[in-house]
């Protein structure tokens, strides 16, 4: 497990661990490492300077603390500080550090540098900033990130929300980092949102708290571990029947391409048939992939199986009937797209979802998921996991909020940020290929949560193979993410199974 925590809990933390150790123990911690990880970023480069900037408050003190470390080793560091001072008493251990960096070989300066740095550290303003950066805070770092300076973060880049992942404050800014080294444990607003454009690589430094101090926490990051129990070889003596039907409820006149993009997704992704229960009297075979068969939807059963409804699926009175149908049967359900604008518009129809019994999951964009709510996309951005929770919640399923750091939650609270994926998802069609690869593995027998990590990781992971071998991000495609979602989980399989 990779456990996320809140700010509240990580305070919680700190404070029990901070008892039991000598006082500024764990600042002076934070220092060393953050000392140790500018060392390795400057390895091998022929600028050693370390421009260090430090707030007034205590993320300023594990600055002031690096900035001490460093101007006292030996590896040839130039070290100078950029100090905020406090506009009101800063506690002992930030006036225990001021003092040591002002007691080392740091220059203390009143302004950016000419010269670029090697490095800048970020020590302005940690977990519990609560308003937008404004003063010489912000002009700082608009100049900084205006620049493009290498820059290491302390706990999370200032002006970004550990919460959430979203930058403070209406208009507000947030230092763009290389690299993120946050201390104690992992948060979930350095995975999501606004976050992944400004956190760089994260790195955690436990900063050596014993096991006694943690809590339990129902946030992870994901990973193919939490659906590891579903990656079994298959059995030779086995046939499509025994991986499932998927049907693709949807295709509309006109939008006939979402329902086949979802029917490739659960194809590729191993469902032993897949189908397409079309709305339109279209074509009656995909020309691409042959394997998939079409139906009509007025006329087939939606009491049971694996649907996936929504794609294509507009909002006429036969879209209605068709999606009340399935949500009054027992079928395994992914509901995405017009079949999520449905239920958002009715009463009935979100009755008949609350009161259902059999897996479902539900594959919102920020805009549906704010329809469903009755907020707006901005409110579910600015705080994505809080907007997921309320949904699994209120709807009783495991619920998908997409976007940069998908947020999986389930009706319990367990809440799950996906790491994979890229900008080149940002294109029509991959939300279908995701709903499609999510009904393939129920219909294969994955648990609705775990079908919902899966999926996620799964259309992430394909999308960063794509660009790997020079597909994309720009220009990437929906249709071809189907094949590299199965590569990668065949080669899930197969690590697995060594």
């Amino acid at each position: 497990m990779k456990p996320l925590y809140t700010v509240a809990q990580i305070r919680a933390i700190e404070q029990s661990a901070a008892a039991a150790l000598e006082p500024g123990a764990l600042m002076q911690r934070a220092g060393q490492s953050a000392a140790k990880v500018a060392l390795a970023l400057l390895a091998g480069q022929h600028n050693r300077s370390v421009l260090l900037l430090a707030g007034p408050g205590n993320n300023g003190g594990d600055a002031l603390e690096a900035a001490a470390n460093l101007a006292h080793t030996n590896a040839g560091v130039e070290v100078s500080v950029l100090h905020l001072p406090a506009g009101q008493q800063v506690s002992a251990e930030t006036a225990t550090a001021l003092e040591r960096a002002m007691a080392s070989q740091a220059q203390f300066i009143d302004g950016l540098p000419e010269r670029e740095p090697g490095l800048v550290v970020d020590g302005l303003f940690g977990i519990g900033l609560a308003r937008a950066l404004d003063g010489r805070a912000r002009d700082l770092v608009e100049a900084i990130n205006d620049k493009g300076w290498q820059v290491l973060s302390l706990d999370v880049p200032s002006g970004l929300d550990a919460d959430t992942g979203a930058v403070v404050g209406p208009h507000g800014v947030a230092v763009r980092a290389s690299r993120t080294l946050t201390f104690i444990g992992d948060k979930p607003g350095l995975h999501t949102g606004d976050a992944r454009d400004h956190t760089g690589e994260v790195q955690v430094e436990g900063l050596g708290i014993e096991a006694q101090h943690l809590l339990g926490t129902d946030a992870e990051l994901s990973e193919p571990a939490l659906f590891a129990a579903q990656l079994t070889p298959r059995a030779h003596n086995s046939h499509k029947g025994s991986y499932g039907d998927v049907a693709i409820v949807g295709g509309a006149h006109g939008m006939a391409g979402a329902a086949m993009l979802a029917a490739r997704g659960a194809l590729f992704i191993g469902a032993g048939r897949t189908l397409v229960a079309a709305m339109h009297a279209g074509p009656a075979f995909d020309s691409v992939q042959p394997e998939i068969m079409f139906r009509d939807a007025a006329n087939y059963p939606l009491d049971a199986g694996t649907l996936v409804v929504g794609p294509g699926m507009g909002d006429s009175a036969q879209a209605i009937a068709l999606l009340a149908a399935a949500l009054a049967g027992d079928a395994a359900l992914v509901l995405d797209a017009d079949a999520l604008n449905l239920i958002a518009e009715s009463v009935d129809l979100e009755g008949r979802l609350t009161a259902r019994t059999a897996p479902t999951v539900m594959t919102p964009h920020p805009l549906e998921a704010a329809r469903l709510l009755g907020i707006t996309a901005a409110e579910v951005q600015h705080d994505r996991p809080a907007a997921a929770r309320k949904l699994a919640s209120r709807f009783k399923a495991v619920v998908i909020v997409k976007g940069s750091g998908s947020v999986i939650a389930a009706p319990g609270g367990a809440l799950a940020i996906n790491p994979t994926g890229n900008p080149g998802l940002a294109t029509a069609g991959t939300g279908d290929i995701l709903a499609g690869i999510c009904g393939g593995l129920l219909a294969q027998g994955w648990p609705a949560r775990d079908a919902a990590v899966g999926a996620v990781w799964l259309h992430g992971a394909a999308a960063d193979r794509l660009v790997r071998q020079g597909v994309g991000p720009i220009g990437l495609c929906a249709g071809e993410l189907p094949a590299a979602a199965r590569a990668e989980l065949n080669d899930l399989v197969a690590a697995r199974g060594k």
